[in-house]
């Protein structure tokens, strides 16, 4: 006799996904000139047959679940929670539901400063591939390409209280 089994969540990203990925943290400002943190996360090119643009796509959009879902460019940009752990000035984990492991980002003092004191950050998940070394003209190339393809997704996190 078969007995049936509550299905458990997806697992969050498991901690090979979550060092490969390439984040990129800076301050801007907000569609209202308003000074905001940002965050742009981005899966790295593939590396086998199997990295397809398809894969890293589909990879990139559970990322976006695993932080609470994330909003295409033309819809309003969800509340994620508290997503942000703030160790100290050089040191800020991301934190996806379902997994217990984080990727640290890459952030100066001034980021954590701004994040600490305005209680929150724009998250940008990229559904492209980009590499972790790209320098400012590259990722700002690919903001541009991904707002007008539509290839960005979108959230405001929190730091952890």
């Amino acid at each position: 006799m078969l007995t049936a089994r509550p299905l458990t969540p997806a697992a969050g990203p498991g901690p090979g996904l979550l060092a490969a990925l390439g984040a990129w943290t800076w301050l801007g400002v907000d569609p209202a000139d308003t000074d905001l943190a940002h965050l742009l996360l981005a899966h790295p090119p593939g590396r086998t047959e199997h990295d397809t643009a398809a894969a890293i796509e589909a990879r990139m959009r559970r990322r976006s679940a695993s932080l609470g879902g994330l909003a295409e460019p033309q819809d309003p940009v969800p509340d994620l929670g508290e997503r942000l752990l703030i160790v100290d000035t050089s040191t800020v984990l991301l934190r996806f539901h379902g997994s217990r492991f984080g990727t640290r980002l890459p952030v100066r003092s001034g980021w954590t400063r701004h994040v600490r004191d305005h209680r929150q950050a724009l998250i940008v998940i990229g559904s492209d591939p980009l590499p972790r070394s790209a320098d400012l003209p590259r990722v700002d190339a690919y903001l541009d390409a991904g707002l007008a393809s539509g290839r960005l997704l979108f959230g405001l996190a929190h730091p952890a209280a």
